[in-house]
């Protein structure tokens, strides 16, 4: 695929538009080490074409040798550039890029013995060179030198002073272009071998946050479980009385504990920050409002991100009330020790007051004041109703350093950031140099310059801003006033007319279609050289700038294309890293949900019963707090695993835990189980069936008897558990709803009967989760009530 195809079908739609998919983005960083090395060959080649003229119109014949030694020069440079420098896999700091360095030395200097100032251009390539091979302490000394040596070669063959300063000058431009083409490939190239690589350590960052919520919100509770059942063990033969009080702690501890464990795996599934602003942002436009947002919270407690969610739902809720509001802004911010959320509209009326009086965010101050924050809503002196609330934010280790690969890419685009703008405004003194070379004339002079420093305004305040919309009216409209200010001056200055097209004809090929914009380039150019014809310029002059106005135009057009390039895959790296860490969240919330719900429901459960069964029997007592130990002990591993990650768990354990606590309630069990090995993944999943399906027996108190079977059918394994004592309303499985439905507070429809819970419902605790695990394997799970009148789950998982 040559590099001018692949530039068209990647630009068929605006490079900062969303990646279309895995493919796409795969090959995009092969399409910019392609640009790269195009628009280098197309310099070089440029280079080449004015040499040739030059040798053609030199007096007698070229010669054979002469010829070959040129096309050897040229070839030796061209090739070291594009098959080591251009290579984005190739590290420039080693000691075979000093030898090349060394050798293109050679191959750029020693032919200036025998061509002369036709030989004059070819030190750009060393400039190239050394900026990417030396550090950057040397780098700048070695391009000084560069510069310094093109000159000296002018002046030694009697150049002008003008000429050779725009000679010079050129020479750093072009040394800054291959530096700067090279360097964006090469960092697309490592954004995309590193597009995983933030997402994991993105992964791991929020384990370890998880494991401080789990710590400050559970750990504590089962230690104190724990300790409390060695007590009334250690109680039982001394004191009844005392040993139930502490059972009954023990059971009150337990369903505080299991009511946190719900509300933190709902806190974390729904109420993030990220998804409310994303449901804030449609509801708001959605109502034809205008809406800013600003996130930046940082690293928050579980209990902070989940209250500040809860302020941006129902502040949003408050916004859509009044029908005259046109502006929102959201912002969140997290310094200095605190986090602050301000929710701020218009279209307020003068007797209008802050707050509706049924609205909860009335509630909020006493709410923050308990947690040592501030709430306020208010009118704004302008009219604007401002909800402000703010809390501390305890404090918390530091983030980990960026990875080593990441700071080089953060240290490379400060400097490319730097040496954009330099390498565009030697563009502007080379033209305002050639002006000078052309006329003295002070108006005509004004004239250039001012049009020159109003298209860079232009170039820097627009069409270099990497968020710009490039196919866009507003776009065509610019890319029209540049075209002004390139050409509208040629009318006064005629023959002194001097500036830069090569911006025009690069931020066209950015701006207009592919077909249009190469239309446009090829337009440009013919007219760049009829407008020199006409001048009067000589032949030479004419293939000269005519050449450098391809040049730079293809090096501009490179350039923003790259630096557009880079900032959309580091874009799209963090929405990864976004994803995954959304991925992780959900992941926590239904490990939390389904691993600890039932430990705590039976640690409960179990308490209760050894309770009642202590004055009459203690040594089933003893049994059963036995039973409640070890599950206390079990449910600190869970809160272990959910942290980091690592879920197996037995079947074998999880049925006979179901069958004891089965029998603690009551419930007369009959159990079939195979014998047979299964795989990891299947015997996890089917264990979370088990312990979610009797934690949810559990919850019927007029339950008598359940059923748990596990057979082969086909190439599958079905997992059975039938219980009775259900009412129909109470088993039936929850609809979902879209998120803008569930801001809104809309309730969900109810389904009756039997059904098959779909893969895409909403991951909430208990069914939902059960779905999401089974359905990743490629299994089906239902549950409804049997035309007996018992509730049946039902999960099939394909071996």
């Amino acid at each position: 695929m040559s590099p001018v195809t692949a530039l068209e079908s990647a630009a068929e739609r605006s490079v900062t538009a969303e990646p279309r998919g895995t493919t796409a983005a795969d090959r995009r960083p092969r399409l910019a080490a392609y640009l790269a090395s195009a628009i280098v060959v197309a310099v070089v080649a440029g280079f080449s074409v004015i040499g040739l003229v030059n040798l053609l119109l030199l007096p007698g014949p070229v010669g054979f040798v002469r010829g070959a030694y040129a096309l050897l020069g040229i070839g030796g440079l061209l090739a070291i550039q594009l098959l080591w420098f251009s290579r984005p896999a190739v590290r420039h700091d080693s000691a075979t890029s000093l030898i090349l360095v060394a050798v293109m030395v050679v191959l750029a200097y020693v032919p200036l013995l025998t061509f002369g100032l036709l030989w004059a251009d070819m030190p750009v390539f060393v400039g190239g060179a050394v900026l990417l091979a030396l550090p950057a302490r040397y780098a700048g000394p070695a391009l000084t030198a560069v510069f310094f040596s093109v000159a000296w070669i002018y002046w030694f063959f009697d150049a002008s002073p003008l000429s050779i300063v725009y000679n010079a000058a050129g020479s750093v431009f072009y040394s800054l272009v291959f530096y700067l083409l090279t360097r964006l490939a090469r960092m697309v190239h490592n954004l995309h071998e590193a597009r995983t690589e933030l997402a994991q350590r993105a992964v791991a960052e929020q384990r370890l946050a998880f494991a401080r919520d789990l710590h400050d919100l559970l750990g504590m509770s089962l230690s104190a479980i724990a300790l409390k059942g060695e007590l009334a063990h250690r109680l039982m033969r001394k004191s009844v009385d005392r040993a139930k009080a502490e059972l009954a702690e023990i059971t009150a501890t337990a369903q505080r504990t299991l009511s946190d464990v719900r509300a933190i795996s709902h806190g974390y599934r729904e109420l993030s920050l990220e998804k409310e602003s994303r449901t804030a942002e449609s509801l708001l436009s959605g109502s034809e409002i205008a809406v800013q947002i600003h996130l930046d919270q940082g690293d928050l407690p579980v209990q902070t991100r989940t209250l500040l969610a809860k302020v941006l739902r129902e502040g949003v809720t408050n916004v859509l009330r009044y029908s005259d509001v046109e502006h929102c802004e959201i912002d969140v911010r997290h310094q200095d020790g605190k986090v602050t959320l301000e929710i701020v509209n218009d279209g307020m009326t003068a007797d209008a007051p802050a707050l509706s009086p049924d609205s909860r965010l009335t509630s909020l101050p006493g709410e923050f004041a308990a947690l040592g924050g501030t709430a306020s809503a208010k009118i704004d002196a302008d009219g604007r109703f401002r909800l402000r609330v703010e809390l501390p934010v305890p404090g918390r280790q530091g983030t980990p350093a960026p990875h080593e690969g990441e700071q080089r890419t953060q240290i490379e685009s400060k400097r490319i950031r730097r040496l954009l703008p330099l390498t565009m405004a030697m563009m502007a003194f080379g033209a305002t140099v050639h002006e000078l070379q052309l006329t003295d004339q002070p108006w005509d002079l004004a004239l250039v310059v001012g049009s020159i420093a109003a298209l860079l305004a232009l170039q820097f305040s627009y069409f270099n801003r990497p968020t710009t919309q490039l196919r866009s009216a507003q776009s065509y409209g610019m890319l029209f006033v540049q075209a002004c200010l390139i050409y509208l001056p040629l009318l006064p200055l005629g023959q002194n007319w001097v500036s830069l097209p090569g911006l025009l004809i690069g931020s066209a090929l950015l701006v207009l279609p592919p077909v249009l914009g190469w239309a446009f380039f090829a337009l440009n150019i013919a007219a760049y050289a009829e407008i020199q014809r006409i001048s009067g310029a000589d032949i030479t002059s004419t293939v000269f700038y005519t050449a450098a106005t391809v040049m730079t135009g293809l090096a501009v057009f490179g350039l923003l294309w790259l630096v557009r390039l880079v900032t959309e895959l580091d874009s799209t790296r963090r929405r990864l890293a976004e994803m995954a860490l959304a991925e992780e969240r959900l992941r926590f919330a239904r490990d939390l949900h389904d691993l600890l719900g039932m430990s705590l429901s039976a640690i409960a459960l179990k308490s209760e019963l050894t309770a009642r069964v202590l004055p009459l029997d203690r040594g089933r007592a003893e049994e059963e707090l036995t039973e409640v130990l070890g599950l206390t002990r079990q449910a600190l591993s869970d809160v272990r695993s959910v942290a980091s990650g690592y879920r197996e768990l037995s079947l074998d354990s999880e049925s006979r835990t179901a069958k004891s606590v089965l029998v603690a309630a009551d419930v007369k069990v009959r159990m079939e189980m195979l014998e047979d090995e299964l795989p990891t993944t299947v015997r996890t999943v089917l264990a979370v069936v088990l312990r979610e399906g009797i934690t949810n027996v559990l919850r019927h108190s007029k339950v008598e008897s359940c059923e748990i079977a596990m057979r082969r059918t086909g190439n599958g394994i079905c997992l059975d558990i039938v219980n009775d004592g259900v009412q129909r309303d109470a088993a039936r499985v929850p609809a979902t709803r879209s998120e803008e439905q569930e801001a809104a507070g809309v309730p969900a429809p109810r389904l009756a009967g039997t059904v098959a819970v779909p893969a895409d419902a909403s991951p909430g605790s208990g069914i939902g989760n059960l779905s999401h695990r089974v359905t990743d394997l490629g299994g089906k799970l239902t549950a409804g009530i049997e035309p007996d009148g018992r509730f049946r789950l039902r999960a099939v998982v394909p071996v």
